[in-house]
């Protein structure tokens, strides 16, 4: 076994025999028969004394017993039984625990003795994380921004706690958005292109996908002052509906039937199907120009993936599924030969899944690129990084897989996020108003640089080592921020108070960790004098605490798909180092003994928190 799950074990052990006395006490004592994994036990708030409290309300009320009696019987029991247990005290249904010093010495020396401590052996179990999954016709943006950093930091915690973690995306490279980009270079492009123009291609597509809706929304404007326009309202508006609300409804209505720029683009998208020689080179052409973008992002966020899938390869997919699945009776066929489910047993609605001409939707495609993936990779999970407006697509989805019999049913998640909006408010992306990654990103350095210029603390460094200083804590700044917020949550990101130094975020926890480096460059702590150390102070403690969680603090972010349990477990242990720093002596603690041991103890919070931090796509500076 390694030091690892000694030390993991030891922790958990601890927990095990609070259950397991209490349980013998309850059935024993008070005739009341109790599994011991059925008994409570949580960390002890920080505002009570304890190091683990165990939850007495349901033994109570069973037994109409008072809380205190209980909780003094049991109590009295565990501090006699367990030598790890030094005192406890009962707080109304609560029986609080304290544990030796004794104990968290041992634990922090089995810390010490392993470089890896966190990480889990090899499960044999693989897990897909689809993340990103962008659009063609636009650069990529803040929302697509945490998309990427959640994704990315599951996939790490996913491998921490012992998966094989295989990284994908889907590309939506094909449909109408694409032809309207792809008509608007042709009508008004000129032959430019993001090597003539110095612009980043995923950048040069996005301007001409906002030129289409410009001029689109400017033709849009001329019909409805027409003759033509104001026929079509009055016949078909709604009773006292205005023609603003009329012809805002009618949009896409009009774009599909009287638009000659939608009769254009989508002449466009039917010679792609088709197959047309110049429209699928100047698609591929287009494309390309965008890739070549996207991947200059993705190396900016420090992101990978290891396979990719494209809706024109996917599209097709899935009508084989569909086949099989009406010779068994899960789908059904109405009169005009679209093809339905009926998902009311799992409080959703009959779904369609094929169209009446045969033509594939969404849904057919994502049936068959989930059976394409499995059959690709085997992996029993997957998780689809996707924001919380498809919540309804991906609950069919999970639905439809399980009544077709798929057995990697129950491993499909929807790592479903809120949208991120900026202090001056919400984005939008036909107006050419949304903030592109990279602006931001450099937007987010820029604050940093001149941070950084105010406190003058990296002035000594070469420019190259001030750059790399600068970009980490940029990083950490806009990473962290996101990443500290539960996804299902909607956000405001702040770029300024993202990198507050006083605040909750990726710079204040760097600090720690550089204060660590500074006091400790090169220097380790005396393991054969830890046994000498007795005195342990309350701050030295706390920080033991926080060490100790650090597995099973991994093994809930990875169980629950959530990064920000990590994110805000790494500030609350920068947080007990900074207030130790202040509180206590390192280097020039008052004996030997206590200098080696705290030497030691910052050492191991390095450690985590450096680990910790770069699951989170983050890395630490030495100095900053």
């Amino acid at each position: 076994m390694s030091y690892f799950c000694r030390a993991k074990a030891k922790h958990t052990a601890v927990i095990a025999e609070l259950q397991k006395i209490t349980a013998e006490v309850l059935s024993e004592k008070f005739d009341c028969p109790t599994e011991a994994d059925s008994v409570a036990v949580n960390y002890t708030k920080d505002d009570i004394d304890g190091d683990y409290t165990i939850v007495l309300f349901p033994y109570v009320k069973r037994l109409g017993k008072n809380p205190m009696e209980l909780g003094k019987e049991i109590g009295e029991e565990i501090v006699g039984a367990l030598s790890t247990a030094k005192s406890y005290n009962v707080l109304k249904g609560f029986l609080n625990i304290n544990l030796t010093d004794a104990y968290y010495k041992d634990l922090l020396k089995k810390i010490s003795q392993d470089p890896e401590y966190g990480r889990e052996e090899r499960n044999g179990k693989k897990v897909m994380v689809e993340f990103s999954s962008p659009n063609t016709n636009k650069p990529l943006h803040l929302g697509h921004i945490r998309n990427i950093l959640l994704g990315w930091s599951v996939s790490q915690i996913l491998d921490e706690v012992g998966y094989e973690v295989i990284k994908t995306q889907i590309v939506n490279n094909r449909g109408i958005a694409i032809c309207k980009s792809m008509l608007a270079w042709s009508a008004y492009g000129e032959g430019a292109t993001p090597e003539s123009t110095g612009i980043k291609g995923d950048h040069f597509i996005g301007k001409y996908y906002v030129e289409f809706e410009t001029r689109f929304k400017a033709e849009y404007k001329t019909w409805q002052e027409s003759a033509e326009g104001k026929a079509v309202y009055q016949a078909s508006k709604k009773e006292e509906q205005t023609a603003e609300a009329f012809f805002k409804a009618f949009k896409n209505n009009y774009f599909n039937t009287h638009s000659a720029l939608g009769s254009k683009a989508k002449d466009v998208l039917l010679k792609w199907e088709a197959g047309d020689t110049a429209v699928v080179d100047q698609w591929k052409m287009m494309n390309d120009w965008v890739y070549a973008g996207f991947d200059v992002t993705y190396d900016k966020l420090g992101v990978s993936f290891d396979s990719m899938y494209y809706e024109s390869d996917t599209y097709l997919l899935g009508k084989q599924h569909i086949e099989q699945g009406l010779e068994k009776g899960v789908f059904y066929k109405k009169d005009d030969g679209s093809v339905w489910i009926d998902l009311e047993d799992q409080k959703l609605d009959h779904k369609l899944v094929l169209r009446s001409d045969g033509t594939s939707v969404y849904m057919t495609q994502d049936i068959g690129t989930v059976e394409q993936r499995y059959a690709e990779t085997g992996a029993e999970k997957m998780v689809y990084t996707v924001a919380d407006e498809q919540d309804y697509h991906f609950k069919a989805l999970f639905a439809i897989m399980k009544k077709l019999g798929a057995s990697y049913a129950d491993g499909l998640h929807h790592l479903s996020y809120g949208m991120v909006d900026l202090p001056t408010g919400k984005m939008k992306s036909r107006e050419g108003t949304v903030v592109d990654a990279d602006v931001l990103m450099e937007e987010v350095a820029v604050e940093a640089k001149n941070s950084a210029a105010e406190k003058g603390e990296i002035a000594e460094m070469s420019a190259e080592e001030q750059a790399e200083v600068i970009d980490r804590i940029a990083k950490a700044a806009l990473k962290f921020f996101i990443l500290r917020v539960g996804a299902k949550k909607r956000m405001v990101f702040d770029p300024k108070e993202s990198l507050d130094m006083q605040g909750q975020t990726g710079p204040y926890i760097q600090n720690a960790y550089v204060r660590i480096a500074s006091v400790l460059r090169k220097q380790e702590g005396d393991l054969a004098q830890h046994d000498t150390y007795t005195d342990l102070q309350e701050e030295e403690l706390v920080l033991i605490q926080e060490l100790a969680k650090y597995p099973e603090i991994l093994q809930s972010s990875a169980d629950n798909y959530d990064p920000s349990n990590l994110a805000n477990y790494c500030y609350n242990l920068a947080k007990s180092y900074h207030r130790f720093y202040h509180e206590q002596r390192i280097l020039t603690a008052e004996t030997e003994a206590a200098k080696h041991f705290r030497i030691d103890l910052s050492v191991q919070v390095a450690k985590v928190l450096k680990r910790g931090m770069f699951l989170l796509g983050i890395d630490m500076p030495e100095r900053m």
